[in-house]
């Protein structure tokens, strides 16, 4: 290990998180005629003018500002502008009569899309608790509690484990097909160990570390492929894979074709997925007090799978998706899976020592910080081609916002330190 190269990496991310990330957010996202935060910025930095505020979107923005405050940036700043969208999550986005957050507003603060979506309530359990824990401000956590509440009551799937994620206003399921509510997923299950762990952190409550234990149980068990250990991405409700198709309420940009399917539809595997369900897994098992090694070949297979054929070695970053067995079958560069191998190659060379991992981080590094960032503005580029050209262009939407960047930023730092030997 050269410290002195880890030195380099650190002060590179110290310098673009305070000189270019943070302000850029600090002096643009948040609506001080209308409450909340505006999320959709073009290459420039302007506003983009979509008359939008997305559940996901005000929620990561106030993980963002809790999580740097929290963090120790800011100067008690970013506090505030948590607090300015706490604000209007809980006096513009919640549902009085049912319950719950809904999923779309419009900028004043109007109902859109009133469903409720367990994707977006994942991050409001995360982010309300991130509040409480970086504020002391016990709002956070009594909405994060009533959300938790809501999908045990509404979303669990007592029979075969899980819970259902699409529902209508009143919490009744929706239909099958595009409408989702015959479908589970890895992505939301996993953001829900994500939600737990972070509220099981800010209550203390045993009921949380419980649902956060049974929920790392089911990610394992159903979830990761039974021989790769690799996350697949879509399921029937009884867990038995199902094609991946694209909902009517879409998360995310991914790529699908004209029928709404994914090529490969029934094996293919985020190399950023497994990445990010690694690292967030070992942080789960910190808060929880549950040693790695309970989960030492799972953990070992999500880092070596993405190693082994996620990792671009001749133009550097991470590709976005391939088979279980190993086939690329996508070789662009998104923003959020170079953020998650960031974090997630740190955490695992501080666990297991391997250069390879290190050397995993490196190519994956620098390939954001010469390719990806865009330095003059301050933010990400959204997608790139395998070579580092745009593809994708805009600074920010509701679904490119600041939470993987940021978070990616933070917490490569406090890994480094880390490695370092230094707070």
């Amino acid at each position: 290990m050269n410290v002195d190269q880890l030195k380099s990496y650190r002060e590179e991310i110290r310098q673009h998180l305070t000189n270019e990330l943070l302000p850029f957010w600090e002096n643009r996202a948040v609506d001080k005629a209308n409450g909340g935060f505006v999320t959709h910025f073009d290459n420039a930095g302007n506003d983009s003018g979509e008359d939008e505020k997305s559940l996901i979107a005000q929620t990561r923005t106030v993980y963002t500002f809790s999580s740097a405050h929290r963090a120790g940036y800011g100067e008690g700043r970013y506090a505030e502008i948590a607090r300015h969208g706490v604000d209007f999550l809980i006096n513009k986005m919640w549902d009085n009569e049912y319950g719950g957050f809904y999923w779309l507003m419009d900028r004043k603060g109007d109902v859109k899309i009133d469903e409720k979506i367990v994707y977006g309530h994942s991050f409001a359990i995360y982010s309300l608790a991130e509040y409480t824990l970086a504020t002391g401000d016990p709002r956070g956590l009594e909405y994060a509690e009533k959300v938790f509440d809501l999908l045990q009551k509404h979303g669990a799937d007592t029979y075969y484990g899980g819970y259902f994620e699409m529902f209508h206003r009143n919490w009744d399921l929706k239909g099958p097909g595009a409408a989702g509510g015959d479908r589970k997923t890895l992505d939301a299950h996993m953001h829900l160990m994500e939600a737990f762990t972070t509220l099981y952190e800010a209550s203390g409550k045993q009921v949380h570390r419980r649902k956060l234990v049974e929920i790392i149980r089911l990610l394992i068990n159903k979830i990761m492929h039974p021989q790769y250990r690799t996350g697949i991405p879509q399921f029937w409700e009884d867990w038995t894979v199902a094609p991946q198709i694209k909902f009517d309420i879409i998360w995310g940009w991914d790529r699908f074709t004209e029928d709404g399917l994914k090529s490969a539809a029934e094996d293919n595997t985020s190399y950023g997925h497994n990445v990010e369900f690694a690292w967030l897994l070992m942080h789960a098992l910190d808060i929880a007090g549950i040693p790695y090694d309970e989960y030492h070949d799972q953990l070992k297979a999500s880092y070596d799978h993405a190693v082994e054929y996620g990792i671009d070695w001749e133009f550097g970053g991470v590709y976005v998706e391939g088979s279980h067995a190993g086939e690329v079958y996508d070789r662009e560069k998104e923003f959020w899976q170079q953020a998650e191998v960031i974090i997630g190659m740190l955490d695992a060379y501080r666990v297991y020592g391997d250069d390879k991992y290190l050397k995993a981080y490196d190519a994956t590094h620098r390939f954001v910080f010469d390719k990806m960032i865009h330095h003059s503005v301050g933010e990400w580029l959204p997608l790139l081609t395998r070579q580092g050209e745009p593809i994708w262009k805009h600074m920010s939407h509701s679904w490119k916002v600041n939470y993987h960047s940021v978070r990616s930023m933070v917490q490569g730092i406090v890994r480094l330190n880390k490695l370092i030997g230094t707070n």
